[in-house]
């Protein structure tokens, strides 16, 4: 372990309380001087740590993600978690990992990306600070067609994990975004590698982006009108790294039990489309019109045209009518 993670796991384990950097020295078997270039680094990085005379470093509040701080929550086994202070995509440094040969299980997060992705090759605002942006390496025993179940799956266990942190109910909007009072809080980009002679999976990636705290100076002026937080400023100490571990414990219950009615009927209970006039859209051009009569068991939806023809809808997207 590094001196700075082994310094930043100490002050963690004994948050609010002085440590001393003789008593930290001493305990990591390292030099005082390494003590103090660890935590420089670590106040560097973001992280309130006071300095008393004759008393030693405390960790005070804050709400800066870590993997120490992350682990400390976490209760789902073999998870391993790497958090950076700002990568391009979390998704695209883990599909770099899986291709090595990464294990399941293995998270990146990231305080701020420079280049987020969403759907549809479009972008996704992750500024520094205010958002948990992860993505979770899968390497599932199916095929392409487990690609929605682990979307599905993702989305109800982040409607879960938002609505224990914040006491309120969330929405999913079809396929894979959720709302929290009307605006979008979370979006979900899932992405798949293929072995071309057994149509299976090689891996899967799920990469999660939410918007817990509300941006300095707002959101930007595109994203106002749909775009929420969960919160407006941080109201609970180690609140991001309690939702990622929380989000990660609930992703792999629903993750190992893909398809069973639990997770289903949980879907459908938070699905907003359902009984909604609807704009059927392909690559962002609107095709149809219709009402969403029902959400099956694959989650595709059932949907009746105004021309009178029903029909199935497994990809694409769907806009509410007012």
């Amino acid at each position: 372990m590094r001196i700075r993670d082994a310094v930043l796991a100490e002050l963690l384990l004994k948050r609010e309380q002085y440590l001393s950097g003789e008593e930290l020295a001493a305990l990591l078997s390292v030099s005082r001087s390494a003590v103090w270039k660890a935590i420089g680094q670590l106040r560097s990085e973001g992280y309130a740590i006071e300095a008393g005379t004759n008393r030693g470093y405390r960790l005070i509040g804050g709400d800066v993600l870590s993997r120490e701080g992350v682990s400390r929550f976490l209760t789902t086994p073999d998870i391993d978690v790497h958090v950076y202070s700002s990568v391009g995509s979390t998704n695209t440094l883990l599909k770099a990992w899986a291709e090595d040969g990464c294990a399941e299980g293995t998270v990146a997060a990231a305080e701020e990306q420079t280049s987020g992705r969403g759907r549809r090759g479009r972008s996704f605002f992750s500024p520094r600070g205010t958002g948990l942006y992860l993505s979770i390496l899968l390497r599932p025993e199916s095929n392409a067609g487990a690609a929605l179940g682990i979307t599905t799956a993702a989305a109800v266990a982040a409607a879960e994990a938002i609505e224990a942190l914040s006491g309120e109910p969330t929405q999913i909007k079809w396929v894979n975004d959720i709302y929290l009072r009307g605006k979008k809080v979370c979006g979900i980009l899932t992405e798949a590698s293929l072995d071309v002679e057994s149509g299976g999976l090689r891996y899967a990636i799920v990469g999660i982006g939410i918007n817990v705290l509300q941006p300095a100076g707002g959101f930007p002026n595109e994203l106002r009108a749909v775009a929420g937080s969960i919160f407006k400023d941080s109201a609970l100490p180690d609140l991001r790294n309690r939702l990622a571990a929380s989000l990660i414990d609930r992703f792999f219950v629903h993750f190992r039990q893909l398809g069973d009615e639990e997770c289903y009927e949980a879907y459908r209970r938070r699905c907003s489309v359902l009984g909604r006039r609807v704009t059927v859209l392909s690559g962002g051009v609107a095709v149809a019109e219709g009402e969403v009569l029902d959400l099956e068991r694959d989650y595709s939806l059932r949907i009746r045209y105004d021309d009178g023809t029903e029909s199935l809808l497994s990809s694409g997207e769907v806009s509410v009518l007012a």
